[in-house]
């Protein structure tokens, strides 16, 4: 079974080609940074126009590259939600429109489970049920995955996401978008210890985020220096920012683990391709003597394989995996 992934939820066009849930035959990818960078952040209606000038060559060179054909097709898998509505509209319509064509089945496919799925990309695959903690620019969420179709929500963020908030502080620093990368690689230089940020706990037992307050913390301590024209240290305010986000995320997923009797932990989005929480988790893994999973850099963030893939398994699910056409995009997850 040959599934064809397609992916446009926020800034980057992505398409794939998947052999039985197994063989990924191409992943390409077209990214926005350079278009978005000089804003300091996605416009969405400048993301949506350049996925509409991209989708037809990238899933074209998707399927040059795997070797095959449109009418070697089984099923279509696309991006329904989360995202920018404008972005999803673009994948999804071109989806359904190349399956009314060529009567190829399409589904739409959550962008989380792409996510929680992603693992399953690589050689060493995890067994169910495991705890997942998926964490980007959109969203910090901890869930708990039962099947290749099953997962329950344990928690998630209440106001910034850790990409987010990564990207926002990365920001105050006078760093260009995206921000992320650019903050976790300064780190490297810095004392984790240097300066006292606040990490929320929230309410005894909460499985759920706030970034919001250690964003405002770092502008807070930015501003100080300023006033008091105190020299800026950069790698130790990245790192100390970086350490308290790592901290929050990696205890609370290890409190999920012990809480559900669960010996797996799952990372993935693009915050899991970050060094030092890669680090940290696993170390806090070994300690617990639970077993550690993580998807390549480039399975971490945005990708049609992933899509590809759950699509393969939601396909299974629903006995046959036909979308309709009357069917529409949704900017917050279902999951």
């Amino acid at each position: 079974m040959l599934i064809l992934g397609i992916e446009t939820s926020c800034d980057d066009t992505a398409a794939a080609v998947l052999k039985d849930g197994v063989t990924l035959l191409s992943s390409v990818l077209s990214s926005q940074d350079q278009i978005h960078t000089r804003f300091g952040g996605v416009v969405p209606e400048l993301a949506s126009r350049r996925h509409l000038e991209a989708i037809v060559p990238i899933v074209s060179e998707a399927l040059e590259r795997a070797a095959v054909t449109l009418s070697d097709i089984d099923l279509i898998a696309v991006t329904q939600g989360p995202g920018l509505i404008g972005s999803l509209l673009v994948g999804f319509s071109y989806a359904k429109a190349l399956s009314f064509a060529t009567r190829i089945p399409f589904i739409g496919v959550d962008h989380m489970a792409g996510h929680l799925l992603a693992v399953f990309l690589e050689e060493e695959k995890p067994q169910f049920p495991y705890i997942a903690l998926i964490v980007s620019g959109g969203t910090s969420s901890i869930y708990l995955a039962r099947s290749y179709t099953s997962f329950s929500l344990l928690g998630r963020t209440r106001d910034d996401a850790a990409g987010e908030a990564f990207d926002k502080v990365a920001k105050i620093l006078g760093m260009p978008y995206p921000g992320g990368p650019q903050v976790s690689a300064l780190s490297a230089c810095g004392d984790r210890k240097a300066i006292k940020l606040p990490r929320a706990w929230l309410e005894e037992g909460s499985l759920d985020f706030s970034f919001s307050g250690l964003k405002t913390a770092v502008l807070t301590h930015y501003k100080q220096c300023q006033q008091r024209e105190i020299p800026l240290q950069l790698a130790d305010i990245c790192a100390s920012f970086q350490e308290a986000i790592v901290t929050v995320l990696v205890e609370k997923t290890i409190q999920a683990a012990k809480r559900h009797s669960i010996e797996t932990i799952v990372i993935g989005g693009g915050v899991s391709a970050n060094p030092r929480l890669r680090e940290s988790m696993l170390n806090r893994c070994q300690q617990e003597g639970k077993k550690l999973f993580a998807p390549r850099p480039s399975f971490c963030t945005d990708n049609g394989a992933m899509i590809a893939l759950a699509g393969f398994y939601a396909a299974q699910e629903s006995a046959g995996g036909e979308g309709g056409y009357d069917q529409d995009v949704y900017s917050r997850t279902r999951l």
